[in-house]
């Protein structure tokens, strides 16, 4: 983990995610009571107040979760209870904060231990690096629920790995080990800390 001696001062956090001002970027962490992260409606409205904030600050910016989730997506309890309209609506307001990220005014990476599904796949692919410890796990599992992703990774995903292996991953509900994904170039880099190894990659582009 990183040296504390890092932190230039003391962690803000709430219900949904901490945030840690480190000397050269700032580390968004995930988070929810039962550890499985998931992007809430209230969550994703939290999120994108705060990336519109954290973007006048220009400093890049590490996104990232626990050891056994990055994020498992969406809360399908919740959108099991949307209407047709209210269902619409969240996939504007996921796609604003995918967006967001991506056109983020510095790097953006997402450290990814554990579990990386659904919506919490496409939060990783809306930013700039995707770093993988070896234990990470992605998929879209969606197609196994009669589900199609509404926040831009229908789009991101070919373009990271072709369209014919973006459509097994999304129609076959397929799950990627670190390795694989980053044998295909899902993932950037698979290392034991990736939280650690943004910091430095984020330390070393700002010099």
């Amino acid at each position: 983990m990183l040296a504390t001696s890092l932190l230039q001062r003391r962690p803000l956090r709430n219900e949904l995610y901490q945030l840690e001002h480190l000397d050269h970027a700032i580390v968004l962490c995930l988070h929810s009571p039962d550890g499985t992260n998931r992007l809430t409606r209230a969550c994703v409205l939290a999120l994108t107040d705060t990336i519109k904030d954290l973007a006048s600050k220009s400093k890049p910016l590490i996104i990232s979760g626990n050891q056994k989730f990055f994020s498992a997506g969406a809360g399908l309890s919740e959108i099991a209870a949307f209407t047709s309209v209210a269902a619409y609506a969240f996939a504007q307001m996921g796609q604003t904060l995918m967006n967001l990220i991506e056109r983020f005014p510095a790097s953006v990476y997402a450290a990814i231990e554990g579990y990386c599904m659904g919506g919490g796949l496409d939060l990783a692919l809306a930013c700039h690096h995707r770093i993988a410890s070896p234990h990470a796990i992605f998929g879209h599992r969606g197609a196994a629920l009669g589900l199609v992703t509404g926040w831009g990774g229908t789009q991101r995903l070919p373009r990271l790995v072709g369209k014919a292996r973006a459509l097994q991953l999304l129609v076959c509900a397929e799950k990627l080990h670190a390795t694989e994904a980053h044998r295909i170039g899902l993932a950037d880099h698979v290392v034991d800390d990736p939280v650690d190894f943004c910091h430095s990659r984020a330390r070393t582009a700002v010099k």
